[in-house]
């Protein structure tokens, strides 16, 4: 880490304001960017950045310069991603207007994708994180991992429950996955 970081860092931990502000600019749009992959719904993840900026500041005692700002910004944008999922009904939790959608499948019908986002929606929180960073989203589960404040392990186990209850869901609905 640059010493410049370093001391930008060092003053935040302290109360510098100008310093969290700094801070603030660097990491807004990576905050922004993993909780709009946690959440997918982008109106909702703007608030839940500044919801998270603010958990940083107020958290900023506990910081420990030697693991690393990013890391931990993480951690607590994925607390306040499920947090707020938790507070969702399931038809809402995953919107068709994703950030940065990928191009839909022309062999999977319309019917089928909006089987399977009420499918990811009825999933325990903690399952659909696990399940939609590791899977759709496609990160390393040592990522994961770090985010949740989990074991790999644990990630790979959330990843095959939410699999497994996929499977049933969509079966139930007349979907052989």
């Amino acid at each position: 880490m640059p010493n410049e970081e370093r001391s930008l860092l060092d003053e935040f931990r302290k109360g510098n304001v100008d310093a969290f502000e700094a801070l603030f600019r660097l990491h807004q749009r990576a905050v922004y960017g993993w909780v709009v992959r946690i959440v997918r719904n982008p109106a909702a993840a703007e608030d839940l950045t500044v919801e998270t900026l603010w958990r940083i500041y107020k958290a900023r005692a506990r910081f420990d310069s030697a693991r690393g700002f990013e890391p931990w910004a993480r951690r607590i944008a994925t607390r306040v991603a499920l947090d707020w999922l938790r507070t969702q009904r399931p038809e809402d939790a995953l919107p068709d207007d994703l950030a940065n959608p990928r191009a839909a499948d022309p062999g999977v019908s319309a019917e089928i994708r909006r089987k399977t986002t009420l499918a990811f929606g009825r999933l325990p929180p903690k399952l659909r994180v696990a399940a939609v960073l590791a899977v759709v989203e496609e990160l390393p589960h040592k990522d994961v991992a770090e985010a949740l404040g989990i074991s790999v392990a644990a990630v790979k186990l959330r990843v095959f429950r939410a699999l497994r209850l996929l499977r049933k869901d969509l079966q139930e609905q007349g979907i052989t996955p």
